[in-house]
């Protein structure tokens, strides 16, 4: 006998359970995205606000994309480029610029168009690393009037990099071998890869020089061109504040604490254990032996 009531059946239940993974795959993940972006705007308007400046962001993380949560790894390329360079255009020429940089490096096509962007702009141009900017994003860190760093951030070399059959090897490293080893004891397709890494070598040092042209004497100029372009350093060396200021270039190591507070908003993809972990806040006082809490809160 039945009291009238509704009970769901199995199909009913599957219904449910469909809605809820589609909510959960779709729709959730979407609005938490939206969210997000709103918060970092009203940020990006506040550092705005307090710097008097156009805030332009380029961040590379490797972050929890596409319904599936597949983490993918971003660099430099032609898109962010379009992006920036739209930026700085319909940035009125007296408003200076402050472009936060967080990236591995990437294309350099991409790298040399921002940077020669940000260079012709005729108001002041801050380039702000909260923690690493690194290949193409030391390029446009270059253009920068002003390097704003954390005072453990890092940029990395510019040598130019060249992609064989065989991998990545870096230009300066490809001319040294045919140098020392002597051009009849290589085979043609070396000599080759060695007249392609010695132009772009020469491209680099030209790129540098006209990023740095009218902030440096020519002294200096080619002293940031051997460390940074010529192979001093492999590729994904740190170079530090210090090293930075042994250079000759401007650098800065107070960043607005808005700064930090941004990076925040861009969630990085976690692993299953976190791998880092601390409590933020005041850390307590230390335990002496013989004293019990109540005495030490006295």
């Amino acid at each position: 006998m039945s009291d009238g009531g509704w009970y769901p059946s199995f199909a009913d239940l599957l219904w449910l359970f469909f809605l809820i993974w589609i909510f959960l795959t779709f729709i959730s993940p979407q609005l938490r995205y939206q969210s997000l972006r709103n918060a970092r705007a009203a940020l990006i308007r506040r550092i705005e606000e307090l710097l008097g400046a156009r805030v332009i962001t380029m961040i590379h993380r490797q972050e929890r994309i596409s319904i599936f949560g597949i983490p993918i790894y971003k660099f430099i390329d032609i898109e962010d480029s379009e992006q920036v360079l739209r930026a700085i255009r319909t940035t009125p020429p007296d408003t200076p610029i402050a472009m936060i940089l967080h990236t591995p490096g990437g294309l350099m096509l991409a790298a040399s168009q921002i940077a020669m962007a940000l260079k012709r702009h005729p108001a002041k141009k801050i380039v702000i690393v909260p923690h690493y900017a690194m290949s193409g994003g030391t390029l446009i860190a270059l253009a920068a009037d002003e390097i704003w760093m954390d005072p453990d951030a890092v940029l990395g070399p510019v040598d130019p990099q060249l992609t064989t059959q065989a991998g990545q090897f870096p230009a300066p490293s490809i001319v040294k071998v045919v140098k020392e080893k002597g051009v009849e004891k290589v085979g043609d397709q070396t000599l080759i890869l060695a007249d392609i890494a010695e132009k772009a070598l020469n491209q680099t040092k030209r790129l540098v020089r006209k990023l740095l042209e009218g902030k440096m004497d020519e002294e200096g100029v080619k002293r940031v061109i051997e460390k940074l372009v010529m192979g001093t350093y492999t590729h994904d060396w740190p170079i530090t504040v210090d090293d930075l200021k042994e250079l000759g270039l401007k650098v800065k190591t107070e960043l607005p604490a808005e700064v930090y507070e941004l990076m925040e908003l861009y969630p990085q993809e976690k692993p299953a254990r976190p791998s880092v972990e601390y409590v933020p806040g005041p850390v307590p006082a230390p335990h002496r032996p013989g004293t019990t809490r109540h005495e030490r809160r006295a």
